[in-house]
């Protein structure tokens, strides 16, 4: 059993988020969640409306993630800081499906070569907020995916945290823009080589399901599919689709990878699919003992 940590989880009422924070709490681990709403909107990440038992032993804290100072005094005397939020579709996507914005404006915005995240977070003072440098202010893979990550890490290092977990991806995938998957791999090599005393843990699985998430069943099933289809060919379809044919996962086996990550001091860079699974049977096998 690893000795009992401290975690702070950004984004810890989302999707995986909220099941990094229950396994955590299954160790007897104290956490920490900061999101801008604080607890989670449980309908939306579990199959009941209600809070889980295991909720009552999170702080639900509120904070934003572009602002430091909301979320810096958090952080002291962590084990380890977890990055969350990344967005899989920007705002582009949105306006398109509400009809505030025509198909074509939308979609040529959202696959553009190039958007603005914020200013240079290497040339950021400590404690300084994150500025969108779209006109609009909207989130973009380079803020969220990028920018808030590097920036979230620097401040974990400001208050001594010894590791930082970034949840990354495997791949891109034929139908979001490359820029999601660059701008991951973006913030993993500047936080890498930026600071290379932190230890860094690129988590990088394909698409996350579970049945509480109605939707994600059939796409996993095709997913599945595809995989298996590209195992037998010896992977010739990934450079064309990606994650698309990246085994799919269930999210509480990857937030249970995570943790068992975290507890396990040889684990640094990056963690492939098979590496995840590896990790999450390994904390399966410590929970039969």
């Amino acid at each position: 059993m690893s000795a009992k940590k401290r975690i702070v989880v950004a984004g810890g009422n989302g999707f995986l988020g909220s099941r990094i924070c229950k396994s955590a709490v299954s160790r007897g681990w104290e956490v920490t969640s900061i999101s801008r709403s604080g607890e989670p909107n449980w309908s939306a990440v579990t199959s009941s409306p209600e809070p889980p038992a295991w909720s009552k032993s999170v702080s639900w804290k509120k904070a934003d993630l572009l602002k430091p100072t909301t979320y810096k005094p958090m952080l002291k005397d962590a084990d380890a800081v977890i990055h969350s939020m990344g967005i899989l579709l920007e705002a582009d996507y949105k306006g398109v499906l509400t009809g505030k914005e025509s198909v074509w404006a939308g979609l040529s915005r959202a696959f553009s070569a190039t958007k603005g995240g914020s200013q240079n977070p290497l040339e950021r003072k400590e404690g300084e907020e994150l500025r969108p440098q779209e006109k609009d202010g909207q989130l973009t893979y380079e803020l969220m995916n990028r920018d808030s990550a590097i920036t979230l890490a620097q401040e974990a290092v400001a208050e001594k945290v010894p590791s930082f977990i970034f949840i990354s991806a495997a791949a891109g995938a034929p139908m979001l823009p490359k820029r999601y998957i660059t701008t991951k791999r973006e913030a993993e090599s500047t936080i890498s080589s930026s600071l290379p005393n932190l230890r860094s843990i690129f988590i990088r699985p394909g698409f996350l399901y579970d049945s509480s998430r109605a939707f994600t069943m059939p796409i996993a099933f095709f997913g599945g599919a595809g995989h298996i289809v590209n195992s037998m060919i010896g992977g010739r379809l990934t450079w064309l689709a990606g994650a698309a044919v990246e085994k799919p996962l269930k999210a509480d086996l990857v937030a249970e990878a995570v943790v068992e990550a975290i507890g396990d001091d040889s684990i640094k860079g990056a963690v492939s699919t098979e590496q995840i699974e590896a990790l999450a049977n390994k904390a399966w096998r410590r929970g039969m003992l």
